[in-house]
């Protein structure tokens, strides 16, 4: 307080990661939409960070081609990503995030452009379900092997992830914006 009183800015606060480090974290491979509810879980139980200050954040196009979760922590000082995927830090200030991973859709046609449903992250925990039948082939095969726990599910619903992932704002839960729009509106350097 003193040193905003004489003229000096006050230093930065240490931000304090809300989960474990990486290799302590639940993760399967190539279930980012579980990893990213099983983070949320563990913030909701630890209660350490107020759980209305983080989003499943789904990154997908209008033609549903591809899909991946993050979780964002709006702090008051500074946005962080949680991306258990990736090589960036972990957790990664949102603008470094930003510059690293997300690159311009403007080579790309319209409807490949990437969009943002973001979901208060409690509406995460109550609503999302999957059965993980879309990891499964024609055959029943897994393509890629499940979590060891068992399958997440509501009292509503067994298997909704096509109403995460879908870009259309009539449908699911949370709020979509374009791409370009979610990182005006969450990033610092614009």
């Amino acid at each position: 307080m003193e040193q905003a009183a004489s003229g000096l800015a006050a230093a930065p606060a240490v931000y304090h990661p809300a989960v474990p480090p990486r290799p302590a974290c639940v993760y399967t491979s190539c279930y980012c939409e579980e990893n990213v509810w099983k983070l949320c879980e563990y913030i909701q139980n630890q209660n350490l960070c107020p759980l209305e200050e983080f989003y499943a954040v789904f990154i997908s196009n209008d033609r549903k081609m591809d899909y991946h979760v993050l979780l964002l922590h709006v702090s008051r000082d500074q946005n962080f990503i949680y991306d258990l995927d990736t090589v960036l830090p972990f957790p990664c200030p949102i603008d470094t995030y930003i510059e690293e991973a997300f690159k311009s859709d403007s080579n790309i046609t319209p409807e490949f452009r990437r969009k943002v449903r973001l979901v208060r992250a409690d509406v995460y925990l109550k609503t999302f379900a999957s059965d993980r039948s879309h990891m499964k082939d024609a055959s029943g095969n897994w393509l890629k092997p499940p979590p060891l726990y068992p399958c997440i599910e509501t009292a509503d619903f067994k298997m909704n992830l096509d109403d995460f992932i879908s870009m259309n704002p009539n449908v699911g839960w949370g709020s979509v914006l374009p791409l370009p729009e979610f990182v005006q509106r969450f990033g610092s350097q614009n």
